[in-house]
């Protein structure tokens, strides 16, 4: 039997745009339907026997580039996803953290955001990480500076723990929509992850194709630089 054990997941979600041009339907729509889909995977990842750690990419420091009406939209969605969500958060038991600096956030999102991340400081079944205005080469610069700052030495093991994610290293990424390629995400904690890549875009991901992953990632062999 297969030792690998999945302790952090991490997904970057892509095909929200695509899902919805093939429908005619606007971007938007896309991104509605791709928050509905995040919500379906959380419950799964609550629910599984080993998953402690799920983090989303949900939106890069090169989002910006969007349309404004894009980016307003997807500002709106996180505040009403995470005002809503805050039941099922309470429901499964779920801590809801953040990564990446959300700074550049008006003052009411990042308001729901720290009232969200207190609401839920205390919850254990999970933790769900979304990854806000992310950068894995910023996240890594960041930690550098803070080393600097202290005179701390440059060991692998100080810049880990300097991190804005100290949740471990990824064991499973999944990226979705069928583009191979990591997008500058969580860059230092994938050094030894397992990747798969799917067609499906991420509107159709579902609990059922995330099991049949999974599955397929207990039966790797993960030699982490050995024999």
């Amino acid at each position: 039997m297969s030792e690998n054990r999945l302790k952090h997941l991490a997904l970057i979600m892509d095909g929200n745009g695509r899902w919805a041009q093939q429908r005619g339907l606007r971007r938007t729509e896309g991104h509605k339907k791709g928050a509905e889909t995040i919500r379906d995977i959380t419950k799964y990842c609550s629910e599984h026997p080993e998953i402690e750690t799920v983090t989303f990419y949900a939106f890069s420091t090169e989002n910006w580039k969007r349309p404004k009406y894009e980016v307003d939209y997807l500002m709106r969605l996180l505040d009403n996803y995470l005002k809503n969500e805050l039941e099922t958060y309470r429901k499964y038991d779920i801590k809801f953290q953040v990564i990446g600096d959300t700074g550049a956030f008006s003052k009411a999102l990042r308001h729901r955001i720290e009232a969200t991340v207190e609401a839920t400081e205390t919850h254990r079944s999970l933790t769900q990480i979304l990854a806000l205005n992310y950068g894995g080469r910023a996240e890594i610069v960041r930690a550098v500076k803070k080393l600097c700052n202290r005179d701390e030495p440059l060991t692998e093991e100080n810049i880990t723990q300097a991190l804005q994610t100290p949740y471990g290293d990824v064991d499973l990424l999944i990226r979705t929509s069928g583009e191979q390629r990591l997008s500058n995400f969580l860059l230092w904690q994938i050094s030894y992850a397992e990747l798969t890549f799917t067609d499906t875009l991420w509107p159709d991901f579902t609990a059922e194709e995330l099991d049949t992953i999974i599955e397929d990632f207990k039966t790797r062999k993960r030699r982490f630089g050995g024999i």
